[in-house]
Order: C-alpha cells, then sequence, then structure tokens
C-alpha cells in the first residue's frame, strides 16, 4: 500500500502531479492510500510519506492524455471537502486509460459520485456570489475605498471564486476573508491563500440599506418557506444583515396578504354599477330579450341586458358590434380587451390599433366594415390594478352565438372575416385547427363567403422583432384576400 499525503485545499496541481507519477507507474487505485497532510500522526499505521514511484519502462516520458471533461470534473472535485474524493478521481483516471467514454456512462457509479460532489461545489460558489455582503473599512485614505467581507464556505472554494469577485469589483480594494482560505483584491491584482482567516465581525451603514431592500422585495403572497430556506440556506443567515428581518416578514405574512387583498383594486371600475343600472331600466318592453330584433339599434338595446352567460356580472358593459347597417364585409373578433370593455367600442385596444393599421397600409376602409366579437362581454382576471384578458370557453362562445347570428341576419354581410379561432367556431360551430383553414374563402351560405385569418393579438404576443414582422405580413396578405373578393 502505497500512502500518499496531500494538503487537499483545492488545489489541483497537487492531486494532478501525484496522480500522474502514480499512473505513469501503473500503480492500482485499491494499491494507493490517499491521506491529508497532518493525519499521519492521528492515524495508526499511517507510516511517513513515501516518495512517488518510478514510471514504468513503456511509460516513461509519454504524457498522460485525459478527456478535457474529465479536467473540468477533477478541478471541481477536488475543491470538495469529502476525505474520499482523490481516491475517487484516481480510479476514474485510471479506469479512463481503457473506458474512453466513461464519464458519458451516466449510471457508473463513480460517475455519479464524482458528479454529485461537482454540483455541491458548484452550488457552493453560486452561493458564495449570492451572500457574499462588502462592509466599507473606515479612515482609508486614496482613490480607491477598502471593503472586507466574511464568509463561510462549505467547500475549497476560494480560489476557484474570487476571480469573479475581481472582474465585478475591479474599482474597489477588497479582502474576502473564509474558514477554508481568503481573496484579497487591489490594484496591483489578486492573490489568494489557502491558510484559514480569522472571522470579521464588523457592522456597516450599508447593513441598514440592505435591509430596507429585502422587506421592499419580500412578497408574503408568495411566501413558500421551504422553497426560501433551500435557495437562501439558515447557515448563512448569521452573516446577512437582512436575515434579521426574516422571522418577523415570515409572521407578518398572513396579515400582511389580508392587507392586499384589501388594498387590490375594486374591478369593475367605478362606473360600472352605474351602467348596469341604466341597462336595468331600459325600457324593453317592446323588444323581449329573446326575440329577434328588427334593426340593430334595437338589438344593441336588447345585449345591453344580456345575462346569457356569467360574464356580464363582472364585465363593465356590453360591447357590441359597429359599422354600417348593411355592410358588404364584417369582421369577427373574438372578444372585447380591456379598453373596449371600458369605451364599450369594439377594436379600439392596441390589437384595434394594429387593426386599423393594417387596414391602412392595404387600403380597405374600416368605416365601411362592420366590426363585432363571437363574444360581447370581457372575460378577465384581477391582479392588483390589472385585468388580465382570459380566453372565453366553449359555454360562453356557444352563449354568445344568438347574438352574432341576429347581426349577421341583420347587416346581410357578402364576406365574414373570422379573426381567431373563437370567431372560427362562433360562425361555424367547428373546431379545427387555424392553421388548417387560415386564408382560405369557404361557403357559409348561398350567396356568403367565410375568410379566416389570425386574431391581431396574435400578433402583439410575438416576442422575436423578426417573427413578428413576418407574421404581421401573412397577416397582410389574409386581409388582401378581402380586395381581391370583390374584384
Amino acid at each position: 500500500m502505497r500512502t500518499v499525503f496531500l494538503k487537499g485545499r483545492g488545489d489541483f496541481t497537487e492531486w494532478r502531479d501525484a496522480a500522474r507519477a502514480l499512473l505513469q507507474a501503473d500503480v492500482e487505485p485499491q494499491a494507493v492510500d490517499w491521506r491529508l497532510a497532518g493525519e499521519a500522526t492521528l492515524l495508526e499505521g499511517a507510516g511517513e510519506p513515501q516518495p512517488m514511484p518510478a514510471p514504468s519502462v513503456a511509460a516513461a516520458g509519454k504524457a498522460v492524455a485525459v478527456p478535457a471533461a474529465f479536467l473540468a470534473l477533477a478541478q471541481s472535485v477536488v475543491c470538495h471537502t469529502q476525505p474520499a474524493r482523490f481516491a475517487l478521481l484516481y480510479r476514474l483516471l485510471f479506469r479512463l486509460r481503457h473506458e474512453r467514454q466513461l464519464l458519458e456512462i451516466v449510471s457508473d457509479a463513480d460517475v455519479i459520485e464524482a458528479l454529485k460532489l461537482e454540483k455541491s461545489v458548484r452550488r457552493d460558489s453560486h452561493k458564495m456570489k449570492a451572500f457574499v455582503r462588502f462592509k466599507e473599512v473606515p479612515g482609508e485614505k486614496g482613490p480607491r475605498r477598502s471593503f472586507v467581507a466574511w464568509f463561510e464556505p462549505d467547500h475549497f472554494i476560494v480560489a476557484r471564486t474570487a476571480p469573479f469577485f475581481a472582474r465585478r469589483f475591479a474599482d474597489m480594494d477588497w479582502l474576502i476573508a473564509t474558514p477554508k482560505g481568503s481573496a484579497a483584491f487591489n490594484a496591483e491584482g489578486l492573490v489568494v491563500s489557502d491558510q484559514p482567516a480569522e472571522k470579521l465581525d464588523r457592522q456597516d451603514v450599508a447593513d441598514d440599506l440592505w435591509r430596507v431592500y429585502y422587506a421592499n422585495i419580500f412578497n408574503p403572497a408568495r411566501l413558500k418557506v421551504k422553497a426560501m430556506t433551500a435557495e437562501m440556506p439558515k447557515k448563512y443567515w448569521k452573516n446577512l444583515p437582512e436575515a434579521s428581518l426574516i422571522p418577523g416578514l415570515i409572521a407578518q405574512a398572513e396579515e400582511k396578504v389580508k392587507e392586499m387583498a384589501e388594498k387590490a383594486a375594486s374591478q369593475p371600475p367605478l362606473f360600472h354599477a352605474r351602467l348596469r343600472e341604466r341597462a336595468a331600466t331600459a325600457l324593453l318592453s317592446d323588444l323581449p330579450l329573446n326575440a329577434p330584433a328588427p334593426t340593430l339599434a334595437g338589438l344593441r338595446r336588447q345585449a345591453e341586458c344580456c345575462t346569457r352567460c356569467p360574464l356580464h356580472c363582472k364585465a363593465t358593459q356590453t360591447v357590441f358590434g359597429e359599422g354600417p347597417d348593411r355592410a358588404d364585409i364584417m369582421v369577427v373578433g373574438e372578444q372585447p380587451g380591456d379598453q373596449e370593455d371600458l369605451a364599450g367600442r369594439a377594436f379600439v385596444g392596441p390589437a384595434g390599433k394594429l387593426f386599423d393599421g393594417v387596414l391602412s397600409e392595404i387600403g380597405i376602409d374600416r368605416q365601411a366594415l362592420y366590426v363585432t366579437n363571437a363574444v360581447k362581454h370581457f372575460k378577465y382576471e384581477p391582479r392588483g390594478k390589472r385585468r388580465i384578458h382570459q380566453k372565453p370557453n366553449q359555454g360562453e362562445i356557444e352563449a354568445c352565438r344568438w347574438w352574432l347570428g341576429q347581426e349577421v341576419d341583420l347587416v346581410q354581410p357578402k364576406l365574414v372575416v373570422a379573426m381567431g379561432a373563437s370567431a372560427y367556431f362562433s360562425l361555424t360551430g367547428e373546431k379545427r385547427p387555424l392553421s388548417e383553414v387560415r386564408g382560405k374563402m369557404m361557403s357559409i351560405g348561398e350567396d356568403r363567403r367565410l375568410l379566416v385569418t389570425v386574431h391581431p393579438s396574435y400578433l402583439l404576443r410575438l416576442q422575436d422583432g423578426e417573427v413578428q414582422r413576418r407574421e404581421r405580413q401573412l397577416f397582410q396578405n389574409d386581409l388582401r384576400g378581402v380586395i381581391e373578393y370583390f374584384m
């Protein structure tokens, strides 16, 4: 048995040199006892350090070639505090001579263990970047201010993490002290030591700023204590100034959520009640709610009191269609949005403005169109002061089909443009992927045709500028079919 002593404080070079000599001498992994320096006097039979073996004749003068992935893995694993890490790495190294694809075998026990150690080191490095809190050194003179920080890592990660701080805080002098080494940076460069440092205990005016910042970003409505402590483990709290607030913030979370709910915007807007009252007192004796109205004006008055589905309970008002009483072209959208709900008019929000712009570009006068929606009430979910659009379900669309059917009968359009899947379903009763019917002319009666395209709001949701430009062009081409139909 050959005993190898290492300092074992995250220095990859010392393990690499020892492992290279052992490998060149063809020493089997089971014949090597890896120990930390200083253990010889504590462990019975450890013996004195032995010189590295001479390389075998076949290996003399030959470099030890290993995959680049192993080097990266080993550089992380040697930083771990697991005593068996050196033996594990040498075992992998020895096997790699004949198993070149070893690291790709994710079910191998040695590979699993090495990746677990590597992940732990990587996580510890991430925590150091997140939880180091610099405190200014008072009384320092000069162009650069000086700061110190204390951190308690699980592993020997100071050397591998210090360059991050050197890049991030290159305009100041600083010292990060830890029980597993320290890093110092100034105008002359970065110096790293693997010697344990004494704990620094300083107060700083920035501590209060950290507390103010954390108190303001803490969201009691999204509090999940288990997830929070997983991301911000309690072992780090003693060195984080803002951590002193956490127990109190958790204890007050339920009460804060109630306060937030009480302060949330009351939806719908204040004038909703006035509109509902006006609709309820409308004189409809000559216009029964479920009987066809002889004119669009009468139908619009009927729709003001629509209760066919629950959407009327929260919407500000019915948003009916508008345009000529008789129009060759009818455009059907899906449902009103926030701005349409407030204004009581179809297509006046962001999607409507985009729609108007495309019409102008291809030479169609919106005033000649009858524009309406498949669903007449705004469906939304309140979030604070905002009302977030919700897609109408099949039952809500079915309930509103009666109104749309009456509009079609009264307007008598020659061409109907359905924008979106909800509009297509309301007009045809069919559920088909929009891609199958988009841009096609279909018959929906003896003298009436249907053209299907996307809803303008779809274009607004696209994040990629190039994709949005391409989809807008396709939408424009679809609407050009309207012009071509009447040529």
